[in-house]
């Protein structure tokens, strides 16, 4: 349950802070005539990524089980292909979002209500979309029959909610930089769980050998019904009983993944030159970024 909140957490807190951005802007320059197509806008976003997560849902019941595991399989590992692009891409981007997106904001504001629902489905719906991938893919790979990863999930999009509405208030200051690292190295810990429960899905389906090649068994020391065995699974979607391929996946991709999306960025002259322009930037808007 925890892994799963903490997707939904880490997503949803991204939408909202695009969502802040944008509407925070157009009421300080005064363009509330605008709000209705952005939040038009948002709310087909929110629809398609909706329909899109119940699709993934309901039509593959209609396959057979091999179907449903080469479809989830591939599905899982597309979806931490996703993630992994996505916390790298905030990562750098993160200081300059308000900026690309008030640049966005005023070509659309030019343009007609066309392109501004068009700027606030693009801004949102990119972020539901992967989430929606990602949290099934995720929801399938630690579900145990209970509804428990699914709460999960929704109670991190309820939390990401509440803290974008207290964003915006001005209630709640945090530094989101730190914030995003913190969440983001966590996230690749859970798609490496969800890597190898993909690769374990391609096993079944017969489209990967080695199923019957087991890394080691501690089923007997961790029961998958026990609490701690629930825990775990939660969490790191830790399975007693992995293959050598599953074992040797989640190690690759672990290891120099969180090693390149932790190593602190450097401070050579282009760095200083970027550093530089926000600060400028925050002067020149007379207020604090809020997307660093």
């Amino acid at each position: 349950m925890f892994g799963n909140y903490l997707i939904g957490l880490r997503e949803g807190l991204e939408a909202s802070l695009v969502v802040c951005i944008l509407i925070a802007y157009l009421v300080k320059t005064g363009r509330r005539d605008a709000l209705k197509p952005i939040w038009a806008g948002f709310g087909v976003a929110v629809g398609i990524a909706l329909a899109f997560g119940a699709g993934l849902e309901f039509g593959s019941q209609e396959l057979t089980f091999e179907a449903q595991e080469l479809l989830g399989g591939s599905l899982s590992i597309l979806a931490v292909v996703l993630v992994t692009w996505m916390v790298f891409w905030m990562r750098k981007t993160a200081r300059h979002l308000r900026a690309e997106l008030h640049g966005k904001l005023d070509a659309a504001l030019a343009t007609g209500t066309g392109a501004l629902v068009a700027t606030a489905f693009l801004a949102v719906g990119r972020e539901g979309l992967e989430t929606a991938l990602f949290v099934w893919a995720s929801v399938r790979a630690s579900s145990d029959g209970s509804h428990a990863p699914l709460i999960g999930v929704v109670l991190g999009l309820l939390t990401a909610v509440l803290l974008g509405w207290l964003f915006y208030r001005g209630a709640l200051r945090i530094d989101l930089a730190r914030f995003f690292t913190w969440t983001g190295g966590m996230l690749v810990v859970v798609a490496a769980g969800v890597l190898a429960y993909g690769v374990h899905d391609l096993q079944e389906a017969r489209f990967l050998g080695g199923l019957a090649d087991k890394a080691f068994d501690v089923s007997a020391t961790v029961p998958p019904d026990s609490w701690y065995g629930t825990l775990l699974k939660g969490v790191f979607n830790f399975q007693p009983d992995p293959t050598v391929l599953q074992v040797t996946v989640w190690a690759l991709y672990l290891v120099p993944t969180l090693a390149l999306f932790l190593a602190p960025i450097g401070s050579g002259p282009s760095v200083r030159v970027e550093k530089q322009k926000a600060t400028d930037e925050k002067a020149e808007a007379g207020t604090a970024d809020p997307a660093v």
